[in-house]
This record gives C-alpha cells, structure tokens and sequence, in this order.
C-alpha cells in the first residue's frame, strides 16, 4: 500500500511564491522568511462591520498553509466583518506550514475549524482523529502537468518519451496517475526534483508536477507562458481545501457555532471570486505583509482559485457544496492512492445543507 502523499510538503507554493524562486531574482532569506511564517498562531484583524453581541467568542481557525492568497475568501470576510456579523468576537486566523497539521490541530482543540485536503484528513480519521470534512472550497483536484506553451504538454500520453520533474514526496500519486491512465512509468523519464520550477524554464525538463493556482501563474508573472492539463480531468478527480470541524462540533450549540463560520466564509469568498483584486490586496497589505509577496502573482493566484470554486454545480447548489459523484470519486481516488476510507467517515454535507435553507440568498451565483 502506498503512503498517503503529503501535500503541506509539495506545496511549499507559497514560499516558493515568496521567494520568487532563483530564477525570478529571489533569495534564500525570503524562503526562510516564508516558511518561519507558518506559525501556530495569526493575527486577526477585523477593521468593519459590527455585528450583534457576540454569542460564540474568538473563532480559531486553522488554514492549510501559510497566509498567502488561498485563503483570501476568508481575509475578505474578516475585514468585511462577517464573522462579528455573525456572532463572532473576532478571528484567530492561524498560519498553516510544512510543520503544522491542521488535522491535529483541529483534533486537539486548538482550531475550531480548519481547511485540509481530503488524503490527510482521511489518513487522520484511519488513524482514529474524530473529524469530519462539511464542505470543499475547490471542486477539482488541484493537481496538474505544467509544460512550457512553447512545448506544450496537453494529455497524460504527451508524457510519453519526455522528462517531467516530480517531488519525490509526491511520487506515490505520481504513480496512482499513471496506473489510472494505463502508461507504463519506465515509458517516462521522472526527474526528482525540488519545488523550484526552474529546470522547467532552463530546459532541463519538458514537463513539471505541479498545482494549478501556483507554479503556473508563479511562472506567468515572471513572464513565462505555460500549458497545463489537469489529474482531475483524466482519471483523478477529488475534491479540496475541505473543510474539517471535530465530530462532536455537529451536535448542541456547536453546530450553530459551525453553520456561522460557514455564512461568513461563503459570504467572503463570494466577494473573492468577483472581485480577485480584493483579495490580493489584504493577503499582500494586510495578512500575508511579512511574507512580502507579489500583488500581481497573487492576483492571478486568486483567479485560479476561483475557477476551481465555481462550477456549474456550486453555482447552482452553493459555495462549498459536493455532489453524491464528487463524494464517490474522491474515495476512489483516495483508493488509488492506498487510503481507504468510506464517504460516511469522511464526509457528513448535513451542515452546509441546513446553511442553505436557512440563507437561500447565499446559494444564487456570485457572478450572476
């Protein structure tokens, strides 16, 4: 059985965005910079919007990984107030890292609720964490094949006869890849790699192991056009950036607590994904200031986010909803990668469900 691959360790984004890799003039002071960032705690501000007494205290809320742009949906309610709004005293925004596991964290108590992905969280569970996933923030799988557009790689079988850098932590759903699209490894040449994407840019490989929102529009600021394909659009699909809250959080007065973080978060990131900018501008000013990210990067980083946020189904059922398919998909590709779980351990949508009916407003197409 293969190890859960772990993806705080490949997506070393955004240090990497924060350094501007070697490539883009950046230097080893701003990765440490960036990575000493993933702290256990962050700094809240809410500068507007004052809501009714407080009923539920400071939210602590756990993030996946450093405050870069990933979370904008999040900083942007924060600062618009929608989490005083409702019922909060405030925000504990609490930097994630390759060191934090936001699963633990949210198991221990130290997090109320958190963002993870699907294969750690699973992982946690069969190791006994009581938690559970009640939504998704991206309805793909992130991962993607990035090539340059000068030499495009477009399918799985484009791989063929070429070299593509994979992290060595990831090579186990390197290898569920392609086992799922039937292409016999020793028929590529994998390149070990780190998570600078430079060799792609140098010519060293044709193609690079790689999240979409990321490395791409990392190399697209400096630049350098690409050609992406998605793992989720050939055999690979599962959701994302799920949310986690303990089990017990589902009963008493804690599932109202868990229904109101909910409303704020769709509330903010239903600003995000119309207007990108936004939240750029409080991860780059206000959030992410000492990892001294790039506005423009950032910018583009939200934009793909966006595009994995809103599908025809979310703009219909939700921010955050999953289909009873993209719930069957993810265990099978959760399966692909040695985990084994079933959709009732991992998942319980009964939260999000009841959100909805309560705030029907909340479920129309931002965009629209």
């Amino acid at each position: 059985m293969s190890e859960p691959f772990d993806r705080r360790a490949f997506l070393r984004r955004g240090a990497v965005s924060a350094a501007g890799l070697t490539l883009l003039g950046g230097g080893a002071s701003a990765l440490l910079a960036a990575c000493g960032s993933s702290s256990s705690k962050g700094t809240a501000t809410t500068v507007a919007g004052a809501g009714s007494t407080p009923k539920y205290g400071t939210l602590d809320y756990q993030l996946s990984w450093i405050k870069n742009s990933e979370f904008s949906g999040t900083y942007i309610a924060d600062q618009l107030g929608y989490f005083k709004a409702a019922g909060f005293s405030g925000i504990n925004i609490i930097a994630g890292g390759p060191s934090v596991s936001q699963d633990a964290a949210v198991q221990a108590g130290k997090a109320f609720i958190g963002i993870s992905v699907s294969d750690t969280a699973a992982a946690a569970i069969n190791k006994g964490a009581s938690i559970v996933a009640i939504g998704a923030q991206y309805q793909k799988n992130p991962f993607c094949v990035m090539s340059l557009a000068s030499k495009p790689i477009s399918t799985p079988t484009d791989m063929i006869g070429k070299k593509i850098g994979v992290q060595a932590v990831n090579e186990p759903v390197w290898d569920a890849f392609l086992k799922v699209n039937k292409i016999d490894p020793t028929k590529i040449h994998k390149v070990t790699v780190q998570f600078d994407p430079t060799p792609l840019v140098t010519g060293e490989v044709d193609g690079w192991f790689s999240f979409i929102t990321n490395e791409p529009n990392l190399l697209k600021d400096a630049g350098h056009d690409t050609k992406t394909f998605l793992l989720n659009d050939f055999g690979y699909p599962s959701v994302s950036e799920i949310y986690i809250v303990k089990r017990e959080s589902l009963t008493g007065t804690n599932r109202d607590k868990v229904k109101a973080a909910l409303v704020a978060d769709i509330k903010g990131w239903r600003k995000s994904v119309t207007d990108s900018s936004l939240g750029a501008k409080y991860t780059v000013d206000i959030y992410g200031k000492d990892l001294k990210l790039k506005e423009s990067e950032q910018k583009l980083e939200v934009d793909a986010e966006s595009a994995l946020i809103l599908t025809p189904d979310t703009k219909t059922n939700g921010i955050f909803t999953i289909t009873q398919k993209q719930i069957d998909d993810t265990i099978a590709t959760l399966n692909l990668g040695g985990i084994k779980i079933t959709a009732d351990k991992l998942f319980d949508m009964s939260v999000l469900t009841e959100v909805y009916q309560e705030h029907p407003e909340l479920k129309a197409d931002p965009t629209a």
